[in-house]
Protein backbone atom coordinates (compact mmCIF):
# COMPACT_ATOMS: atom_id res chain seq x y z
CA UNK A 1 0.00 0.00 0.00
CA UNK A 2 1.20 3.50 -0.77
CA UNK A 3 0.23 6.25 1.70
CA UNK A 4 0.61 9.91 0.78
CA UNK A 5 2.28 11.87 3.56
CA UNK A 6 2.52 15.48 2.39
CA UNK A 7 5.08 17.30 4.56
CA UNK A 8 3.21 20.59 4.08
CA UNK A 9 -0.05 19.10 5.44
CA UNK A 10 0.70 15.91 7.41
CA UNK A 11 2.16 16.36 10.89
CA UNK A 12 3.90 13.46 12.65
CA UNK A 13 2.95 13.25 16.32
CA UNK A 14 5.28 11.38 18.70
CA UNK A 15 3.35 9.66 21.49
CA UNK A 16 5.81 9.13 24.30
CA UNK A 17 3.77 8.94 27.49
CA UNK A 18 2.28 12.42 27.72
CA UNK A 19 -1.37 11.44 27.38
CA UNK A 20 -1.81 7.73 26.87
CA UNK A 21 -0.41 4.75 28.75
CA UNK A 22 1.16 2.56 27.71
CA UNK A 23 2.39 4.71 24.89
CA UNK A 24 4.71 4.23 21.99
CA UNK A 25 3.67 5.26 18.50
CA UNK A 26 4.19 7.95 15.92
CA UNK A 27 1.19 8.91 13.83
CA UNK A 28 0.09 11.42 11.25
CA UNK A 29 -2.83 12.35 9.08
CA UNK A 30 -2.41 10.86 5.62
CA UNK A 31 -3.40 12.89 2.57
CA UNK A 32 -4.26 9.78 0.58
CA UNK A 33 -3.69 6.04 0.21
CA UNK A 34 -3.75 3.60 -2.70
CA UNK A 35 -3.39 -0.16 -2.66
CA UNK A 36 -4.43 -2.88 -0.28
CA UNK A 37 -3.55 -4.20 3.15
CA UNK A 38 -4.17 -7.65 4.60
CA UNK A 39 -4.29 -7.23 8.36
CA UNK A 40 -2.44 -9.89 10.35
CA UNK A 41 -4.29 -9.26 13.63
CA UNK A 42 -8.06 -9.27 14.06
CA UNK A 43 -9.70 -5.87 14.13
CA UNK A 44 -11.51 -5.31 17.41
CA UNK A 45 -14.13 -2.58 17.69
CA UNK A 46 -16.65 -2.17 20.54
CA UNK A 47 -15.88 -5.70 21.68
CA UNK A 48 -16.57 -7.21 18.24
CA UNK A 49 -13.74 -9.12 16.56
CA UNK A 50 -13.27 -9.14 12.79
CA UNK A 51 -10.67 -11.56 11.46
CA UNK A 52 -8.88 -11.71 8.11
CA UNK A 53 -9.52 -8.08 7.17
CA UNK A 54 -8.49 -6.99 3.69
CA UNK A 55 -9.00 -3.36 2.68
CA UNK A 56 -8.48 -1.85 -0.78
CA UNK A 57 -7.82 1.92 -0.81
CA UNK A 58 -8.11 4.37 -3.68
CA UNK A 59 -7.52 8.09 -3.18
CA UNK A 60 -7.53 7.60 0.61
CA UNK A 61 -10.85 5.77 0.79
CA UNK A 62 -11.77 2.13 1.27
CA UNK A 63 -13.27 1.02 -2.06
CA UNK A 64 -13.42 -2.70 -1.24
CA UNK A 65 -13.43 -4.53 2.09
CA UNK A 66 -13.63 -8.17 3.08
CA UNK A 67 -13.07 -10.35 6.13
CA UNK A 68 -13.00 -14.05 6.93
CA UNK A 69 -14.99 -13.55 10.14
CA UNK A 70 -17.69 -10.91 10.82
CA UNK A 71 -17.47 -9.29 7.39
CA UNK A 72 -21.02 -7.93 7.77
CA UNK A 73 -19.96 -5.98 10.87
CA UNK A 74 -16.87 -4.59 9.07
CA UNK A 75 -18.98 -3.37 6.14
CA UNK A 76 -21.63 -1.89 8.46
CA UNK A 77 -18.98 0.10 10.34
CA UNK A 78 -17.44 1.37 7.09
CA UNK A 79 -20.86 2.37 5.75
CA UNK A 80 -22.11 4.20 8.85
CA UNK A 81 -21.32 7.68 7.51
CA UNK A 82 -19.55 9.45 4.66
CA UNK A 83 -16.19 9.70 6.45
CA UNK A 84 -15.96 6.14 7.79
CA UNK A 85 -14.25 4.81 4.65
CA UNK A 86 -11.59 7.52 4.75
CA UNK A 87 -8.13 6.81 6.19
CA UNK A 88 -7.93 9.12 9.18
CA UNK A 89 -4.57 8.02 10.61
CA UNK A 90 -1.43 6.11 9.73
CA UNK A 91 0.96 5.12 12.52
CA UNK A 92 3.96 3.01 13.48
CA UNK A 93 4.11 1.15 16.80
CA UNK A 94 7.34 1.89 18.69
CA UNK A 95 6.88 0.20 22.08
CA UNK A 96 9.07 -2.90 21.88
CA UNK A 97 8.18 -3.83 25.49
CA UNK A 98 4.73 -4.84 24.23
CA UNK A 99 5.28 -8.10 22.38
CA UNK A 100 1.98 -9.97 22.14
CA UNK A 101 -1.40 -9.17 20.63
CA UNK A 102 -4.00 -8.79 23.38
CA UNK A 103 -7.20 -7.73 21.54
CA UNK A 104 -6.95 -4.40 23.41
CA UNK A 105 -6.34 -1.86 20.67
CA UNK A 106 -4.87 0.76 23.02
CA UNK A 107 -2.04 -1.72 23.71
CA UNK A 108 -1.87 -3.50 20.38
CA UNK A 109 -1.50 -0.38 18.22
CA UNK A 110 1.74 0.37 20.05
CA UNK A 111 3.44 -3.02 19.61
CA UNK A 112 6.94 -2.29 18.34
CA UNK A 113 7.25 -3.64 14.82
CA UNK A 114 3.68 -2.96 13.73
CA UNK A 115 1.82 -0.29 11.85
CA UNK A 116 -1.80 0.66 12.12
CA UNK A 117 -4.20 2.65 10.04
CA UNK A 118 -7.50 4.03 11.24
CA UNK A 119 -10.61 4.15 9.14
CA UNK A 120 -12.76 7.14 9.93
CA UNK A 121 -12.10 10.21 12.04
CA UNK A 122 -8.72 11.84 11.85
CA UNK A 123 -6.96 14.11 14.31
CA UNK A 124 -6.63 17.73 13.13
CA UNK A 125 -3.34 18.14 15.04
CA UNK A 126 -1.90 15.48 12.70
CA UNK A 127 -3.15 17.14 9.53
CA UNK A 128 -6.20 14.91 9.08
CA UNK A 129 -9.57 16.58 8.91
CA UNK A 130 -11.58 13.48 8.01
CA UNK A 131 -14.84 13.51 10.00
CA UNK A 132 -16.70 10.38 11.08
CA UNK A 133 -18.32 8.77 14.11
CA UNK A 134 -15.86 5.90 13.47
CA UNK A 135 -12.17 5.78 14.41
CA UNK A 136 -11.10 2.16 14.06
CA UNK A 137 -7.39 1.39 14.41
CA UNK A 138 -6.47 -1.84 12.63
CA UNK A 139 -3.04 -3.29 13.41
CA UNK A 140 -0.68 -5.12 11.05
CA UNK A 141 2.40 -7.02 12.28
CA UNK A 142 5.56 -6.43 10.24
CA UNK A 143 7.95 -8.40 12.48
CA UNK A 144 7.93 -11.49 10.26
CA UNK A 145 8.31 -9.58 7.03
CA UNK A 146 7.42 -6.15 5.79
CA UNK A 147 8.94 -2.82 4.93
CA UNK A 148 8.10 0.84 5.35
CA UNK A 149 9.79 3.37 3.11
CA UNK A 150 9.71 7.10 2.57
CA UNK A 151 10.77 8.80 -0.66
CA UNK A 152 11.95 5.42 -1.96
CA UNK A 153 14.23 4.68 1.02
CA UNK A 154 13.44 1.76 3.33
CA UNK A 155 13.69 2.85 6.97
CA UNK A 156 11.79 0.03 8.71
CA UNK A 157 12.22 -3.66 7.85
CA UNK A 158 10.93 -6.82 9.55
CA UNK A 159 9.57 -4.74 12.43
CA UNK A 160 12.79 -2.83 13.12
CA UNK A 161 13.93 0.68 12.36
CA UNK A 162 17.11 0.67 10.29
CA UNK A 163 18.45 4.01 11.50
CA UNK A 164 20.73 4.14 14.55
CA UNK A 165 19.16 5.92 17.50
CA UNK A 166 15.56 5.17 16.51
CA UNK A 167 13.45 2.90 18.72
CA UNK A 168 15.05 -0.50 18.76
CA UNK A 169 13.71 -3.95 19.50
CA UNK A 170 15.28 -5.63 22.52
CA UNK A 171 17.40 -8.52 21.36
Amino acid sequence: MRVNIDSSKSIWVNCSGGENFPDGEVFCGPQGADGHVNYTFPGVYNGREVDGIRLQFKDGRVVDASAKKNEEFLIAMLDQDEGARGMGEIAIGTNYAIKEFSKNTLFDEKIGGTFHAACGMGYPESGSFNESALHWDMVCDLRDGGEISADGEVFHKDGKFLRDGWPAAAE
